[in-house]
């Protein structure tokens, strides 16, 4: 998800936790000097250990997968906290080799084109990457790609920011093109042959500022309060099923 939940970025009242770089078709955008100066001033030991806690919400909300691929890694922050047996990162940057623990397996390459075992993942994670592609068709190519690679009865989940509920802050970002909803992306999914399982217009904020401080027991209790996400939540979440059969 590019916005965090616990840590400040400068400038912005957006705040980011996923860093990847793997974005086609903007080949001008020097993407490595772009993130620099977003994530400036990031306490890494705060953001890895809010990671964590996202990490292990999202893998229940995946069913458990033992096999787990996040198809636009960065710097694996969500790949590295999974406790799934058999764990992949894709990214275009050898960034990600570094960042990937030992027994994650690693693919370099645009995910829209590289590689990758069909009917094979139980379990699909995509934080804050749709928006930065470059059209409805590469979000439809994107997802109908990850259908293929996914095993019959595998789960997919998908966060991102809502333009429904952050209109005014949706293009601050330079790298942010395509428009999404929950409702759009629903229909994306819908269309690339997923079931629809869950659908949360409203899960995480695009910002904690504020006068209290974020501590790791904040945002566990944030996950269990379902209608604290109806107030603050500005990002959706959901979560889809491959069919067993088509």
């Amino acid at each position: 998800m590019s916005d965090e939940l616990a840590f400040y970025i400068p400038h912005t009242s957006y705040l980011i936790t996923h860093t990847y770089y793997l974005i086609p078709n903007k080949k001008n955008m020097n993407y490595e000097r772009i993130y620099a100066y977003r994530f400036k001033g990031i306490d890494r030991d705060k953001k890895l250990s809010t990671w964590k806690i996202i990490a292990e919400f999202i893998y229940k909300k995946l069913g458990s997968p033992a096999s787990v691929i996040d198809p636009a890694a960065g710097d694996c922050e969500f790949i590295n906290q999974v406790p799934g047996d058999e764990r992949w990162a894709v990214d275009m940057g050898e960034h990600t080799l570094r960042a990937a623990l030992p027994g994650i397996k690693v693919v370099i390459g645009n995910n829209l084109e590289v590689e990758l075992p069909e009917n094979y993942f139980e379990g699909v994670y995509v934080s804050n990457f749709l928006e930065h592609l470059h059209s409805q068709e590469e979000v439809a190519h994107f997802l109908g790609r990850m259908f293929n690679i996914m095993k019959p009865g595998g789960r997919i989940a998908i966060m991102g920011p809502n333009f429904k509920y952050c209109s005014k802050n949706y293009f601050d970002f330079a790298d942010h093109t395509v428009i999404l909803t929950e409702l759009g992306l629903a229909e994306h999914l819908y269309g690339a042959g997923f079931e629809i399982e869950e659908i949360h217009p409203k899960f995480l904020p695009l910002s904690f500022r504020g006068r209290i401080p974020v501590t790791d027991f904040l945002v566990k209790l944030y996950f269990q309060m379902p209608f604290a996400w109806k107030i603050m939540g500005k990002q959706f979440l959901l979560i889809a099923k491959k069919p067993l059969s088509k």
